[in-house]
């Protein structure tokens, strides 16, 4: 038996557990490789800004499997962008 926190992490396990249709497949691609186009560093950082508008429109009409398809696409493409940067950290440190 499971137990789930009602959070927004435990919200997207559960939609996570639903198979996407191949509409929604087609979709999430899509959206992955306009997030990888998108650039984050100090000074503009697209991906945030990308956050607060799906953000937004979930506030307007909640519940749509576009937003929530799109909040996790940006979660796993900040989680991408983290780990390649923790990889080249670690190959100049054996490098040195």
């Amino acid at each position: 038996m499971y137990l789930l926190v009602g959070c927004s992490s435990s919200k997207s396990v559960i939609n996570s557990m639903v198979e996407d249709t191949e509409e929604e497949k087609f979709f999430r691609g899509r959206y992955a490789d306009e997030l990888r186009k998108k650039k984050q560093d100090e000074r503009a950082d697209e991906l945030d800004d990308e956050r607060r508008k799906v953000k937004q429109q979930g506030m307007k009409t909640p519940g749509r499997r576009g937003e929530q398809i799109k909040h996790e696409e940006i979660d796993k493409e900040i989680s991408r962008r983290y780990n390649l940067e923790r990889v080249k950290k670690d190959n100049k440190k054996s490098d040195s």
